[in-house]
């Protein structure tokens, strides 16, 4: 397992909607980065000259990230990857990470590949005042749906996982305030949301 790079880390939308099959996966985080709404979104969450805000990973030597790891299926990990380069060809790029594994009594470290939207890629906004993503948050609007829907999505699921992230709990706060627009509900997993196919565990 430890020379095998099949296991993906998700921090994302990859938690709550892979799109792919798996053959397992595990919660853990990845040292040296953290989650930040750092990156502009043309393609799923927004426009062409209105841009989403959507997660990426900065470097940050003192942080952890936590997250959701899978080990892709053996016999579908090529034709898995290409799909994935598909959906974040909005300037994302293969990065090779340690990832430790904290799941019940499963422990341990080993690589796993991320996706990460460098600062040179020609969509990244880079930070912004917290109030300044939440109204860029608010009016966004893409093909896979509402950039505020991807924000809430995001925000239920690290809950579910006992996952505490202040930047994403605070701008998710922000968005639920009785003075913001109405958060709309869920959104239907259709064809054109950020992954092409339900989730599957494979068989």
């Amino acid at each position: 397992m430890v020379d095998d790079p099949s296991w993906l880390f998700a921090y994302g939308s990859l938690i709550w909607r892979p799109g792919f099959e798996f053959a397992e996966q595990a919660r853990g985080f990845v040292r040296g980065w953290s989650r930040r709404f750092w990156q502009g979104s043309t393609d799923h969450r927004g426009l062409p000259g209105a841009p989403g805000r959507v997660l990426t990973l900065a470097e940050d030597q003192a942080a952890v990230c936590w997250g959701v790891a899978y080990r892709l299926d053996p016999a579908r990990r090529d034709i898995t990857l290409q799909q994935l380069d598909l959906r974040e060809q909005g300037g994302y790029e293969r990065r090779l990470v340690e990832f430790h594994c904290c799941d019940g009594e499963r422990a341990g470290a080993w690589p796993a590949l991320v996706y990460v939207a460098a600062p040179y890629n020609p969509d990244y906004l880079g930070p912004a005042e917290l109030d300044e993503i939440a109204a860029q948050v608010r009016r966004a609007v893409g093909p896979s749906g509402s950039n505020l829907q991807y924000v809430l999505e995001l925000h239920a699921v690290l809950r579910r996982l006992g996952i505490d992230d202040p930047h994403v709990a605070e701008l998710a706060a922000l968005l639920l305030r009785p003075s913001a627009a109405p958060p709309l509900q869920p959104e239907a997993h259709g064809a054109q949301a950020d992954g092409q196919a339900q989730p599957r565990r494979a068989v």
